[in-house]
C-alpha cells in the first residue's frame, strides 16, 4: 500500500483575528506546519495550535516565514542568506519554546511562503536553512518542495529531508510553483485536485503548465489552510486517495528521510 502524509499550514492567526478553521484542518490532516511568528502567529496562537496538534495526534512543525505580516509573508524581504538563516533560527526557537510547556515535538521545519519560493531556487538560501536547522538539532528534518534546490540542499548536506507537492496549487517544468496571481497558479475544484493527486501517485508524474508532466518525489501532501474550501478540500482528497487504498499517515512515522 502506498503512504503519504497530508499537511497544512496552520495558526496562521494574529491576536483575536483567525485564519482559516485549525480545528477542522487538524482532524484531517497528518502533519500541522505551525506559523512561529515571522509572518503569521504569535504565542497564544501557537500555544492553541499547539494543544489542538496534540489532541488530534498531529505531527507538528515548524513554518518560518518573513518577517511580514501585512503581506503575510508572501513578498521577498531583501536580507542575506546568514540573515535568513538567523531569522528561521529565531522562530523556529519561539515555537520549540511553546511546544515545550505544551508537551509535543517539533520534528520538522518547513518554510513559508515567499520565503519557501525562494529557497527553492537560490542554493545559498536553501544551504543556510538546512544548516541552520542541523545546529538547532540534527534530528530536525526539513520538510522541502519536491524537486528544487531547497530539497537538493538537504539532501547533499545530509540532513533529514522530506519532499512536499501540493494539492491546490499549479506547477512548471522546473518543478517550482506557478507563481501567485498568475493563470494555473491555485486549483479550487476538491474533486480535480484529488484526481490529480491520484494520477500523480499511480505515475510519479505531475501535470505542468508549460510543458509534460514532471517526475516528483513525494512524502507528503500540502492543502494551504488559509484557502478558500480548504476544509473540504483536504477532506475531498483525503477521502479519495483512502478509497484508492494509499494509507494517509504522517511521513514522520516512516522512521527516517529518504
Amino acid at each position: 500500500m502506498t503512504s503519504i502524509d497530508i499537511n497544512s499550514d496552520l495558526g496562521e492567526g494574529y491576536g483575536p483575528w483567525a485564519m482559516g478553521d485549525d480545528a477542522e484542518m487538524l482532524a484531517i490532516v497528518t502533519s500541522a506546519n505551525i506559523a512561529c511568528g515571522g509572518h503569521a502567529s504569535d504565542p497564544e496562537t501557537m500555544f492553541r495550535t499547539l494543544e489542538q496538534a496534540r489532541e488530534n495526534g498531529v505531527t507538528v512543525g515548524a513554518h518560518p516565514g518573513f518577517n511580514d505580516i501585512l503581506g503575510f509573508g508572501r513578498r521577498v524581504i531583501p536580507m542575506t542568506p546568514a540573515e535568513i538563516g538567523r531569522m528561521c533560527a529565531a522562530q523556529i526557537g519561539a515555537l520549540q519554546g511553546i511546544a515545550s510547556v505544551v508537551g509535543v515535538p517539533v520534528s520538522y521545519v518547513k518554510p513559508h511562503g515567499a520565503l519557501a519560493n525562494l529557497a527553492a531556487r537560490d542554493r545559498d538560501v536553501a544551504d543556510a536553512i538546512v544548516k541552520v536547522i542541523q545546529k538547532i538539532d540534527p534530528k530536525l528534518a526539513l520538510l522541502a518542495i519536491s524537486g528544487t534546490q531547497e530539497e537538493l540542499a538537504a539532501r547533499e548536506l545530509g540532513a533529514p529531508v522530506f519532499s512536499e507537492i501540493f494539492a491546490d496549487r499549479g506547477y512548471l517544468k522546473s518543478g517550482q510553483l506557478v507563481p501567485r496571481g498568475q493563470k494555473g497558479a491555485m486549483l479550487h475544484d476538491a474533486q480535480e485536485a484529488a484526481e490529480r493527486l491520484i494520477s500523480y501517485l499511480d505515475t510519479g508524474l505531475m501535470p505542468v503548465i508549460d510543458g509534460d508532466p514532471i517526475p516528483l518525489v513525494a512524502d507528503s501532501i500540502c492543502v494551504h489552510g488559509d484557502s478558500a474550501g480548504a476544509v473540504s478540500m483536504a477532506r475531498e482528497i483525503h477521502q479519495r486517495l483512502s478509497a484508492h487504498g494509499i494509507e494517509i499517515a504522517s511521513f514522520m512515522s516512516k522512521g527516517s528521510a529518504k
